[in-house]
């Protein structure tokens, strides 16, 4: 019976990894789809307007997510040093209705200063197949999609500043 129980957990785990690896490949490489979100505090944002500004890193999450919140304060450490040399980031929260009103309080009470987005209906997670969240997706000056990666682990941060540096000085 264990051993049915664990061979069935390996399939699924699997599975999961093969779908997050799936994802990441479709992503890559094509055009970012243009969208257009509130901020969090009523502002229109539209992707297309900020390409060729600078690389665009974007992270969706929701507040509830103890991995989201994890990789928006190492996120936001990247913005904080890298801003002045053009990087735009922006965090898309995918909360519900039901949470969306707590997502102002918590980026208030953190200081954070990088817009954040709301995806409260997940539009723009689909388009850009965000199924589970974390999802961080990283944009060239081009609009083209470079990076994008599922989940969040305390190290993967570094991989997203080595391609900003190369990013920044092409």
């Amino acid at each position: 019976m264990l051993k049915s129980k664990v061979i069935i957990l390996l399939i699924f785990s699997a599975l999961f990894t093969t779908s997050a690896q799936v994802n990441d490949s479709l992503i890559s490489g094509r055009l970012a789809p243009n969208f257009i979100l509130e901020d969090i505090d009523g502002n229109l944002i539209e992707l297309n307007e900020f390409i060729g500004k600078g690389p665009i890193l974007i992270s969706f999450y929701a507040s509830i997510c103890k991995p989201c919140r994890d990789e928006i304060e190492a996120f936001s450490r990247i913005y904080r040093e890298y801003k002045d040399k053009g990087l735009l980031f922006w965090a898309i929260s995918n909360d519900s209705e039901k949470t969306v009103a707590k997502v102002k309080s918590y980026i208030k009470s953190k200081g954070y200063t990088f817009p954040v987005l709301l995806d409260t209906n997940r539009n723009v997670a689909r388009v850009y197949y965000a199924q589970l969240v974390p999802y961080c997706v990283l944009i060239n000056f081009k609009g083209l999609i470079v990076y994008s990666h599922q989940g969040y682990m305390k190290g993967d941060e570094i991989l997203i500043k080595e391609l900003l540096k190369n990013l920044l000085l092409n």
